[in-house]
């Protein structure tokens, strides 16, 4: 055949229409990349950079334009030998939904820590809780970044490569997702860095190794942005005292500058020019005007009334809605159905945060500092271990504790604790919120990601609490029954309730509180902050129309959890310091109100709760050790376990004995039978009653009464049952057999013997 030849432009422009066609086919439309960043490699490619940064010593290496060539944007943070590839795709046709519909997924893969899955696939199935709220963390640390009104599907994929078991690969993929979304053509208004701090033995270290975190008594996740900004927050700590978790925060910040400025470098030399959008859905402005003459005045009597609740409120501003929508739709009948909702959502938040700012009123009458009445109870419910309710304005959480022992501790699988290091957990925090929380109806299905990370948030905030050595395993549920805001932090408040009437000894009592934040802008300077307002303990709709959703939890002494969910691309320090500030004095006046109810842990537990911390291990067949923690323990255990074992220390069988078992019972399967007067009756099933193939035990003329010769095979190692047979009998061999009629006579017998002459 003969060979076609083409010139270097030609290859590179097919390759080029070759893409176009196959992006058109999803949907996708992307821009050609300038020929001098192209190579001839069997088609075209981005050049290939690399940049690294010192941390403390330690030698961070961002890499991109080798891998995964077709996504938008990718990168590669090492660390160590640690690798993650996160990759961004964003389609160009914009989506039918009103919001930013933002998908991160962080997977880990059993390959990158060199083991195999152990599931029945050897495969990757659904995610893990950890994978979930590592997605959580990356999308805070990004979502708020995006431009207002970019509503197209973005796909965020981090994919782990390798993990060497000594750098932990999460903060690794937060930088990698700001790298791939920095390189990319995708409007975002990045980049951001991200480090983890530690404190062992008193010094802060950052991005410490897994063996340094083990001995951590803090574990604090920042992403920051250029000019000392604060984008995401999440840690949790043991007791740490709020000037050390505020010097913290200040160190991780500074560290980040250093990161975001080599993503920079990076992204002038290799990224790619910034697409230009179809569309950014904003409402138009006369739509606005429209808008606020027709509704503002009547928004503002709504949220001037303190009479209000959530119920009436919400009920009074969609009333409001309809009613504008209307007028709307009939001056502005080609506009989008978007804009007309959006217009009036924009009207109804200006004229809630004005209040806020220029009047310093709240909707429901508070000043800055105050917070919500607060109610507790504790065990409410007798039958259980442990059991509170505590309630704050509308926010009612329902609390209770199971105690279990130490092997109902959750196992994690071999990957889990090679790639994150975690591996029993003893004390867990399980929250629900149903739909009727908040007067709506819903599928009530598994755990959500909202509600595992409102959970995980809860359990950081009392673990510390936990004594390390407590001989059970704890179950702690919270189940919002009300929710109006700061759901998560009242499951802390009544977890320690309730975790104190089941007697406990937690070190202290913990409470939590959300802290929230209303900015304005500077009308030249968008993006410097004028004035703010930061509100304690948040309602619902002060956290849907404001800027912050600050929780924090701990004792009186320290702090224990903290997590900052921020709107807005980036807070300055000073307002993050302020807000700890003013989430301490808030979580001491919440825990002087729970002592007024429970102050300590109950000193002696209920009566149906466990008393010993016995644990029984299985040797072999027939052998088992027991160890309790004292010597009354013990003895009660030896009690327990003679009365549960009693009917089989009757005799001792012997593995491979013929016995004389009496029919108890005839069943569809098999025969019930019993080897001695006070044995619990065991299935004999049918494949074990002759060597022929029967469907019932009747095709063997057999009845309740009938004895018959079995043989005697131990018990199963799985469930202890007796492994007993009549069909290894049904032969001519010369057998004995064993008599238990009696406890102390054994009779022998030949079975199936024949005499010479």
């Amino acid at each position: 055949m003969a060979a076609s030849w083409r010139s270097r432009s030609e290859v590179i422009m097919s390759g080029l229409l070759y893409r176009a066609w196959g992006a058109a086919r999803c949907g996708v439309r992307r821009f050609p990349l300038p020929c001098s960043r192209l190579v001839l490699s069997g088609g075209c490619r981005a050049s290939s950079g690399s940049v690294a940064v010192e941390l403390c010593g330690r030698k961070l290496e961002i890499t991109s334009g080798k891998l995964a060539r077709f996504a938008d944007g990718c990168a590669v943070v090492k660390l160590g030998d640690t690798s993650v590839m996160v990759t961004a795709v964003s389609k160009t046709k914009p989506s039918p939904s009103q919001f930013m519909p933002l998908v991160v997924d962080y997977r880990q893969k059993a390959a990158a820590a060199g083991r195999i899955p152990t599931n029945h696939l050897r495969r990757e199935l659904g995610s893990t809780p950890h994978e979930i709220l590592t997605s959580r963390i990356i999308d805070r640390s990004i979502r708020p970044l995006f431009p207002s009104g970019y509503f197209y599907d973005t796909q965020i994929l981090c994919n782990l490569l390798a993990v060497d078991g000594v750098n932990e690969p999460d903060v690794l993929a937060i930088n990698a997702a700001s790298a791939a979304l920095a390189l990319s053509d995708i409007p975002w208004n990045g980049p951001v860095g991200a480090v983890r701090i530690g404190l062992v033995d008193g010094e802060f270290i950052v991005n410490p190794t897994r063996k340094q975190m083990s001995t951590s008594s803090l574990n604090l996740v920042v992403t920051g942005k250029p000019q000392s900004q604060v984008v995401m927050l999440e840690g949790a700590a043991e007791n740490v005292l709020q000037q050390d978790f505020c010097h913290a925060v200040k160190l991780a910040v500074k560290q980040t500058n250093q990161i975001i400025q080599v993503i920079e470098e990076l992204a002038r030399k290799h990224g790619k020019e910034k697409r230009v959008v179809e569309k950014m859905f904003t409402p138009p402005a006369e739509i606005i005007d429209v808008s606020k003459s027709l509704a503002s005045e009547k928004i503002y009597a709504v949220f001037s009334d303190f009479t209000h609740d959530k119920i009436s409120r919400d009920e009074a501003i969609n009333k409001i809605r309809l009613q504008t929508e209307e007028v709307i739709r009939e001056k502005f009948p080609n506009a989008d159905p978007y804009e007309i909702i959006d217009s009036f959502n924009a009207v109804s938040k200006e004229v809630f945060r004005n209040i806020i700012l220029n009047e310093h009123r709240r909707c429901d009458g508070r000043d800055f500092t105050s917070l919500r009445n607060i109610s507790c109870e504790v065990d409410l419910l007798k039958p259980l271990h442990g059991s509170a309710l505590f309630q704050r304005g509308q926010t009612q959480v329902l609390c209770t504790v199971t105690f279990d022992s130490i092997e109902s501790s959750l196992k994690a699988d071999h990957i889990t604790t090679a790639i994150s290091g975690v591996k029993d957990k003893n004390f867990m925090l399980h929250y629900e919120f149903p739909p009727y929380a908040t007067n709506e109806i819903g599928k009530v299905v598994g755990m959500n990601r909202r509600e595992l990370g409102h959970g995980a948030l809860a359990e950081k905030a009392l673990r510390a609490v936990i004594p390390k050595d407590f001989p059970f395993t704890i179950r702690v549920t919270a189940e919002v029954l009300e929710s109006n805001g700061s759901s998560s932090m009242a499951s802390a408040c009544g977890g320690s309730l309730s975790l104190m009437d089941a007697g406990v000894p937690i070190s202290a009592p913990v409470a939590g509180v959300a802290v929230g934040l209303v900015t304005k802008y500077n009308s030249v300077k968008n993006d410097e902050i004028e004035d703010y307002c930061i509100l304690t303990d948040i309602l619902g709709i002060e956290d849907y129309m404001g800027d912050m959703d600050f929780k924090m939890a701990g004792t009186s002494k320290g702090i224990t959890a903290l997590q900052a969910d921020i709107k807005i691309p980036g807070l300055p320090l000073k307002v993050v310091m302020e807000a700890i500030q003013q989430g301490s004095v808030a979580k001491r006046e919440i825990l002087q109100i729970m002592n007024r109810t429970i102050a300590k842990p109950r000193e002696v537990r209920k009566g149906n709760s466990p008393v010993t911390g016995v644990t029984v291990s299985q040797l072999d067949e027939e052998t088992f050790s027991v160890f309790a923690p004292t010597p009354s323990a013990m003895q009660e255990a030896r009690e327990f376990l003679n009365e549960l074992c009693k009917d089989d220390q009757e005799f001792n069988l012997e593995f491979g004995a013929i016995y004389t078992a009496t029919i108890t019972e005839i069943r569809e399967i098999g025969v019930m039978v019993k080897l001695y007067q006070n044995m619990t009756p065991v299935l004999l099933h049918n494949s074990q009653l002759d060597h022929r193939k029967i469907q019932h035990p009747s095709a063997l003329g057999l009845e309740v009464g009938n004895e018959i010769q079995v043989k005697y095979f131990g018990r199963d190692p799985t469930d202890g049952r007796m492994r007993l047979s009549r069909k290894v009998l049904q032969s001519p061999a010369s057998t004995v057999a064993k008599t238990l009629s009696d406890r102390n006579s054994i009779i022998m017998s030949g079975v199936g013997s024949s005499t010479s002459p």
